[in-house]
Order: C-alpha cells, then sequence, then structure tokens
C-alpha cells in the first residue's frame, strides 16, 4: 500500500526520531516524556519504569493516528 499519510510516520517508529526526557518528581515518582508527541508523558516508580511506559504510550498513539490517518507535523525527526 502506497500512501503518503504511511510513508511520513515510518521515520518517527524508528526509536532514534522519538526523544524521552525523564526527570524525578520531588515526591520521589519518575515523570518520562516525548516532548514531539503533544500529551504523552508516564510516572513510573523508576525511571526505566516511566520510560518503558511512556514507549508504549508513545506507540499506541503513533498506532491510533495511523489507524485515522491524521497529519504528522509533530513527528519532525529530533537534531
Amino acid at each position: 500500500m502506497d500512501c503518503p499519510a504511511v510513508r511520513a510516520y515510518i521515520p518517527a517508529l524508528e526509536p532514534r526520531m522519538l526523544k524521552i526526557e525523564s526527570e524525578r518528581e520531588d515526591d520521589g515518582r519518575w515523570l518520562a516524556e516525548v516532548p514531539s508527541l503533544a500529551g504523552v508523558l508516564a510516572y513510573g516508580a523508576t525511571e526505566a519504569e516511566a520510560r518503558a511506559r511512556v514507549k508504549a504510550l508513545a506507540l499506541r498513539v503513533i498506532a491510533d493516528r495511523l489507524d485515522n490517518v491524521e497529519p504528522t507535523t509533530e513527528l519532525s525527526p529530533s537534531p
């Protein structure tokens, strides 16, 4: 299938394209987010747990957008 929307998402599916930022909150929990995907953030008891949860959420968001053929302007490559 040759669909421009799907071709536009392929680079975003490469792990190096989705930058994950994490930080420890004052209450001890870890927060991880994918800045290029608005609203994609997750908490965890450890940094590894927060990062794993945010990766799973990012993949669900990308899959949902593919299913709905939404624009990909947020998914530009990270420098």
